[in-house]
Parts: C-alpha cells; structure tokens; sequence
C-alpha cells in the first residue's frame, strides 16, 4: 500500500530531476517534450502521483495533496521561465543580426492614383452639377421593367437583341443593368418634386461586347431634364456646353438624326475629331471625317412617361404638358477621346506603366 512517506520521496525525487533536465533544455522542441513528460495530462509523472493519492489513507491525502500541488505548481512555474528566457535570447539574436544601416538612403513609397475612368467620371459630374444636376445612383442588378418595358422596349423589340443578355436565376427575372437608364426611370419614380427632374446616373454597366472598343463591363453616365417647357434646343445647348468644358471650345460640336426607342425625336452628337483636330483628309480614328461620335441623345418619348404613370398609378408625367430630354454614352469612350487612347482593354489591365501616366 502507498504510504504518505513514498508519495513525498517519489516527489522530492520528481523535483529534482526537473531541475536537471531544465538546465540541459535549451530550445523550444526540448522544453515541450520536458513539459509533457512532467505535466502531460495522460502519461504526466506528476499526474501519476495525484492518480495515486486514492491509495492513501484518508488522513494522509490532505497533506499529500497539498505537496503535489506545490509540485504542480513548482514545475509549471520553472518550465514557464525557461521558455521565456529562451524566448528572450532568441529574440535579442535576431535583433542583433538584423541591425538596420541607418547610413543606408530610404526607399520612397509610390504614392497611388486615381484610376483615369475615375477622373473622367469625376470631370464629367463636376460639369453637369455645375449645370444644376444631381447624381443619382440606381442598383447593379435590375429587373425587366427598369432596364426594358419602363425605356418602350417590350419583349419582342428588335433593340433588345444586344442587351438582352446576363440574367439572374430566380424569379422574379433580373439581369444587370445594360445602360443606366434604369436611373433615370427610378429617379422619375423617386421624385418627391414632379414633374422637375434633372439628374445624371453614372455607373457601371454590362453587355456581351469584347473588342479593343468595347468591353462586357463598362461605365456609363446618362441624363435627364424633365420639366414644363423643355425643348430640343435645351438640350442642343446643354450638351454644346457640356462638350466644350470638357474638351475645349476649340472642337466643334454638330447633331445628326437618329434612333432610340426611347427618345423621339433622337440625335447623335458628334465632335471634332481630337486626334487630328478635324484636318480635311481626317484620320484612322475618325475614319477620315474629322468628326467622332461621342453621345446619343434625344426627347424623351412620350411612352416613357406613360409607363412611369402606370407605375406610380397616377399621372404625374402628363405627356400632353410635360417633356424632356434624355442623353448617354461610355465613360471610357469619352476617355479614350480625351487621352487619345486606342484600346478600351487598357483600361482594365491593371498595367502600372499605362496608368501612371494619368497621376
């Protein structure tokens, strides 16, 4: 049977071998090996002493117990301390090896930029609030109303074949947005003043295009007046002005007819050429006319305001005594005019060599 007196010599004998082989354990692997086979849980020495402290007579176990605590405690205490001070001397030799040359010249941080997509969207904002518009920004994803019904493209409208495309699983249908028309249609509905209303929706928009000048994804900005009184001339004079702010008034600006199903009548707007200034024999980029199209157009057609009507139940947007006018076009090609640059990828390619230039 364990007697008291063979639990304290077991642990008298425990502690001083601890403390040999503390002195020999100088890494990190040993002292854990060490603690395991001092503390482990399973196979601990010290935990098989408390293991036998049951084969104690009840009046020993007291006394035993508090010894093997100490023990315990002892052990976890000295072990602790080793791996500290090891801890500390490598510490002190990784600082000691690494000592910075402080004679050594500093190395500059590049500073970032912003993306020239983002200049230009900023550029073209600063201008039209200028002009007294507010920026209203409308979902990524939209729905079938928004994007086609609410603009006079029904299901079965020949305009539909180009944007058509990245639709959501669910129901009800949702795709993202083609073109940020969809803000002017929620503007309308949103509007806490009608029947005023002049707003310009810049934002990213996706369709299934891939070549050097068009992209799957790429930014829009569209606007809208709408009010008692708006004529063609208002937005003849609107987008004049927008263009020469931008690119000077050095570039001509002329309007051709032309179609949209949601405008009526529709006007592209084109611009002299940038490239080379207009020169008669013109040049690759605007295939030698010396004009460059930058902008569609046009009043808004009547069917729009009847579908937003129909949405909000009432009619808000008499067509009979309200108009408007509506216009669009990429930031990136209002980008690539201005920069003269002839590949709409470059724009996405992340390459620090193109983008510097614009910082």
């Amino acid at each position: 049977m364990t007697t008291l007196d063979d639990l304290k010599a077991r642990a008298y004998e425990l502690r001083e071998r601890l403390e040999a082989e503390l002195g020999s354990s100088t890494d990190p692997a040993a002292l854990q090996a060490l603690r395991d086979r001092f503390l482990g849980r399973k196979a601990g020495e010290v935990t098989a002493l408390f293991k036998d402290l049951g084969k104690l007579a009840a009046e020993a176990r007291k006394e035993a117990g508090e010894s093997l605590n100490a023990l315990k405690v002892l052990a976890e205490t000295k072990i602790g301390e080793a791996e500290a001070l090891i801890e500390r001397r490598q510490r002190d030799s990784r600082l000691s090896s690494e000592t910075i040359d402080v004679s050594l010249p500093g190395r500059d941080r590049a500073l970032g930029s912003k993306h020239p997509l983002t200049l230009v969207r900023e550029e073209v904002e600063d201008v039209f609030t200028g002009l007294g518009f507010d920026i209203f920004d409308g979902p990524e994803i939209d729905d079938d109303f928004h994007c086609f019904e609410a603009l006079n493209m029904p299901a079965d409208h020949p305009a539909r074949d180009m944007q058509d495309t990245f639709y959501l699983e669910g129901a009800p249908p949702r795709l993202l947005r083609t073109h940020t028309s969809t803000g002017q249609i929620r503007s309308m509905l949103a509007n806490e003043n009608p029947p005023g209303v002049r707003v310009l929706c810049p934002g990213r928009v996706f369709r299934r295009d891939d070549d050097i000048t068009h992209s799957p994804m790429f930014h829009q900005f569209e606007g809208l007046v709408v009010d008692y009184g708006i004529s063609l001339g208002d937005l003849m004079g609107t987008l004049e002005t927008f263009i020469h702010r931008l690119f000077g008034k050095e570039y001509p600006v002329r309007f051709r007819p032309s179609y949209f199903p949601y405008t009526e009548p529709s006007v592209e707007v084109d611009m002299g050429c940038s490239t080379c200034r207009g020169r008669r024999t013109g040049c690759r980029v605007c295939k030698q006319t010396g004009w460059v199209e930058i902008l569609g157009s046009g009043m808004v057609h009547p069917a729009v305001f009847e579908s937003v009507n129909t949405r909000l139940g009432k009619v808000v947007y008499d067509p009979a005594k309200v108009s408007g006018f509506a216009f669009g076009t990429g930031i990136e090609r209002v980008a690539m005019i201005k920069y003269g640059v002839s590949d709409i990828r470059l724009f996405y390619e992340s390459d620090v060599r193109f983008l510097e230039q614009f910082s």
